[in-house]
């Protein structure tokens, strides 16, 4: 049993049931991400959590206590918006403490969870001023306080950076990353953004569909997936997913088209259960695991190389993009900054196969190793 239980939820809206059997629980302190596309039902099931959104079926428990009939004001959760919600005619001080004077705590009480809550989020020269008067990350910040001063047994966050800037976004992520560190708080945060989702998570509930595709670590997710929604979703640039096939011929092997249409065989270090010489497999690659001779993973125990044209180079800073023809498709290779290449050219390539994944085309299920 978690701190949060969410047993086998459902919603409908009529006939139509938007969410399916969730079935997720979280620990005293974790930090779970929900992530998604855009209806996918992760806003939903946190207006669940939070009594603004009706249950059809299953439970919802907090600290042990079943809350489906709970009003939100009594469920003792606080909520951070994507609109920040702030009130325009109140100073930063009022909208922080006004949850509290409206739940009868005394003055002083408020006063000193006002000051050490601005302390906390250095905000303590903004407290007179206006939400007008303020920028994005500054009502963000405020926001965050208001729902902090509460001490709430648990924080929602619905996509609470979306609207500020890139580098605003990344500089907030390490701040609600450090605030968790150090105040052990249990949040649940709904986000469309999976470099969010990996960046901020000890756990993250992959969501398409109304159903849960995965719950696991940032680390399980990205290098473990359960099916090729979540191996496409999470990571930037997604995985390669690769037209193949199963040779079994000896070792065995996973066989794709290089550039020109040839063969070229990977060796595997285990056989898909139940699978057969000559079926139909989809092979998953990180970019990471494509790369140059130079940049392929010391510690790897499979590496295999191949030479292949060079379609694309796209320099990133940190990194250079290489994209190639595999399998008919693109696939993208994740290169050192240095890397000297031009489109046309001929590279070779160094596929690190204890990174492979290989997934049933038809079903789009993990297949194993054995």
């Amino acid at each position: 049993m978690g701190f949060l239980d969410i047993r086998n939820v459902t919603k409908s809206y009529g006939a139509v049931e938007v969410l399916h059997q969730v079935d997720i629980s979280v620990q005293e302190g974790e930090f779970l991400v929900l992530v998604g596309p855009s209806g996918c039902g992760k806003s939903t099931l946190l207006n669940m959590i939070a009594g603004l959104e009706g249950i059809t079926s299953g439970e919802i428990a907090i600290n042990g206590r079943v809350v489906n009939a709970v009003h939100p004001s009594k469920r003792n959760i606080a909520m951070v918006f994507q609109s920040y919600a702030l009130y325009p005619n109140m100073s930063v001080a009022q909208n922080m403490t006004f949850g509290l004077e409206m739940h009868g705590v005394p003055k002083p009480e408020r006063d000193k969870a006002l000051k050490d809550v601005a302390a906390l989020l250095q905000i303590e020269p903004l407290l007179d001023r206006k939400p007008g008067q303020l920028s994005g990350g500054q009502r963000q910040r405020v926001a965050m306080g208001r729902a902090l001063v509460r001490d709430p047994d648990v924080f929602l966050f619905d996509e609470p950076l979306s609207n500020l800037d890139a580098k605003l976004r990344v500089d907030m992520r390490t701040e609600i990353k450090k605030l968790h560190e150090k105040l052990k708080t249990t949040v649940v945060y709904v986000t469309h953004d999976q470099i969010e989702a990996l960046t901020l998570s000890t756990r993250i509930a992959v969501m398409n569909g109304g159903y849960v595709q995965q719950l696991g670590t940032p680390q399980e997710v990205y290098d473990d997936p359960a099916n090729v929604f979540v191996a496409s979703f999470m990571g930037s640039p997604s995985m390669n997913l690769i037209p193949a096939r199963l040779r079994l011929n000896g070792q065995a092997a996973v066989e794709i088209a290089d550039g020109a249409g040839q063969p070229v065989a990977l060796p595997l270090t285990g056989t898909p259960g139940g699978a057969q010489d000559g079926d139909a497999l989809l092979f998953g690659l990180r970019p990471e695991a494509l790369t140059d001779t130079e940049g392929a993973d010391r510690h790897a125990r499979n590496i295999v190389t191949f030479r292949n044209p060079v379609d694309v180079v796209e320099p990133a800073g940190s990194d250079t993009f290489v994209t190639t023809t595999l399998g008919g498709k693109d696939a993208i290779s994740r290169m050192r900054a240095d890397t000297r290449l031009t489109p046309g050219q001929t590279c070779d390539f160094a596929v690190n196969m204890d990174k492979a994944v290989l997934f049933d085309p038809r079903t789009e299920q993990r297949l194993r190793l054995t």
